[in-house]
């Protein structure tokens, strides 16, 4: 018994001892935890951050969609990678068509697509921009009570003159400096404390837009379906759900990544114009309108409320650490660009096109309105109603062009953004280091990226010189860039050599490629999505 009554007492010694330190092994976890994260908040460079964030998001996505059933055949893993990486960075770039994906798959791509969104990303870097200014406004009062203290050099010139000279008495020192700090500590406390609100507004803002497109979209597309029985029949014979389609289309069309549940993208839509122009709204709204909408947005939201939050975001945009809040002439030079990029497309693309192949059964208004959702999905969204293998290479060419240029391209340059340009050339950068002075322009990047897909592909480009032509490389491999997604196919009829067996598919004319090929564009896709850091939204209107 005294044996047992003396491991008793052992054993409650160790367990007082354990729970003594176990609240320090989880302060000590969460101090670990809280360092880790301010090293990456304050001193990580934003462009790995980003880097780490989609490669990391990738790799899950590529993870769910192995583990999950396919519908059918399963794809190659190298395919199932590449799909993730093209959700992800939303470029919609396909290798397999989209109908060998269960409806498990398709949930999974949503949020991929979700995640990896501009206008959600944006969402994340606010979140950062305010978590920011709290250890700022709380070293500022830190520091202020220390200079209380020490009031050497925080006094006005004459004051510290006549401390220097003796003529200042110590009860002049006590009452006139605390009313000083106190005035100055009052007035920056104040205007980070607005700053600080705004940045959180803004972020309420941000999630709110985000949402309300989302579910309105959804719930419009979903009504669409049930209410039109000739859209609604391709998804039964498809074996999609209009839920799914509703919510998977919407995520896709405003985050501009431009994946369709059906393998014809939405080329078996073409008459059903209806939902095409109700998904022209959300494409718009997500992306290249995004900036001028925002704006629009917070300026009714602050005549509505009167909140000096809202006035403040107004006139200290660029103070508000993002990027998609511009000023208010460039916001309508940007709506003005848009229209116009819409406008001359459309003239071009029906003048040439009008009684093309591609146009075949389809009314003068459903020419129209396919006329204008082929054009307006040119510019990053690459959600296709017409099959570009068979329009002319003048299209192709222009929408090469489109699809290169930045979101925010504008016509001119407003006077602030000449200003920062021409004081970013007058200021030298020493600390600028020998791999910044030999970076490339973006055009010299993409040259380089279709010379090695030549190279990997260059048997084909022999064998097959019709469906691997340079042209089509070079479309594949800017819609890469563009994330945009558009993509000329391949197609057994304009092979040359008829040997082997060859059967069309709807997945892109990357699917066609090597392992080595799409590596290449999967590069290429994490390079265009993260290409704002070097072009910062298309500024000003530059092709370089």
């Amino acid at each position: 018994m005294k044996n047992f009554a003396v491991l008793g007492h052992k054993l409650e010694m160790l367990s007082s001892y354990s729970c003594n330190k176990l609240p320090c092994f989880s302060q000590s976890f969460k101090a670990q935890i809280r360092s880790i994260f301010r090293v990456l908040l304050f001193h990580a460079n934003p462009f790995y951050v980003q880097l780490v964030y989609f490669v990391m998001l990738s790799l899950l996505g590529n993870l769910a969609l192995m583990f999950t059933k396919p519908r059918t055949t399963r794809p190659k893993d190298v395919d199932v990678f590449f799909t993730s990486v093209s959700a992800t960075t939303v470029s919609s770039m396909s290798v397999v068509e989209m109908e060998v994906f269960s409806n498990t798959h398709l949930i999974i791509l949503t949020i991929l697509m979700l995640l990896g969104g501009e206008v959600f990303t944006s969402m994340l870097g606010l979140q950062f921009t305010k978590f920011k200014i709290i250890p700022k406004f709380h070293d500022h009062q830190t520091d202020s009570r220390v200079d209380v203290v020490d009031t050497k050099n925080h006094f006005p010139d004459s004051n510290a003159d006549q401390i220097e000279l003796g003529l200042a008495t110590h009860s002049h020192l006590e009452n006139e400096k605390p009313q000083i700090i106190d005035h100055i500590d009052g007035v920056n406390n104040n205007n980070n404390n607005i700053k600080y609100n705004s940045i959180r507004f803004l972020g309420y803002v941000v999630l709110g837009y985000l949402l309300v497109v989302h579910i309105g979209g959804s719930i419009l597309v979903s009504l669409y379906f049930t209410l039109v029985p000739s859209a609604k029949h391709v998804l039964e014979k498809k074996g999609i759900e209009i839920q799914t389609f509703a919510v998977f289309t919407t995520v896709s069309t405003f985050s501009n990544c431009g994946f369709v549940p059906t393998n014809e993208n939405m080329i078996v839509f073409k008459n059903n114009s209806g939902l095409l122009l109700l998904l022209l709204p959300q494409l718009l709204l997500g992306n290249t309108l995004y900036p001028a909408c925002l704006r629009f947005l917070i300026w009714v939201l602050e005549k509505i409320t009167k909140r000096v939050e809202f006035s403040y975001m107004l006139k200290n945009y660029k103070d508000m650490g993002y990027s998609h809040l511009l000023s208010s002439p460039r916001s309508f030079l940007l709506a003005l660009t848009v229209l116009g990029f819409i406008v001359v497309q459309i003239i071009i693309f029906c003048a040439m096109e009008w009684k093309s192949e591609a146009m075949d059964g389809l009314t003068a208004y459903q020419k129209f309105v396919a006329s204008i959702f082929q054009t307006m999905n040119s510019r990053h969204a690459g959600e296709s109603v017409i099959d570009l293998s068979v329009i002319s290479p003048a299209i192709l060419v222009l929408f090469v062009v489109m699809m290169y240029l930045p979101p925010y391209t504008t016509f001119l340059p407003t006077t602030s953004d000449c200003e920062d340009s021409a004081s970013a050339k007058g200021i030298p950068n020493p600390r600028k280091t020998l791999v910044e002075s030999l970076i490339f322009s973006q055009l010299s990047y993409l040259a380089i990226f279709i010379i090695l897909i030549c190279i990997t592909e260059r048997e084909k480009m022999k064998e097959d010189p019709l469906n691997f032509s340079v042209l089509n490389v070079i479309i594949e491999v800017i819609s890469a860039y563009g994330n945009v997604g558009f993509s000329t196919g391949y197609s057994c009829k304009r092979r040359l050599k008829h040997e082997g067996v060859c059967k069309d598919a709807w997945s892109g004319f990357s699917g066609r490629w090597s392992t080595q090929g799409k590596f290449i564009l999967i590069t290429v896709m994490f390079f265009g999505r993260l290409k704002n850091f070097s072009t910062k939204h298309g500024k000003a209107w530059k092709l370089s």
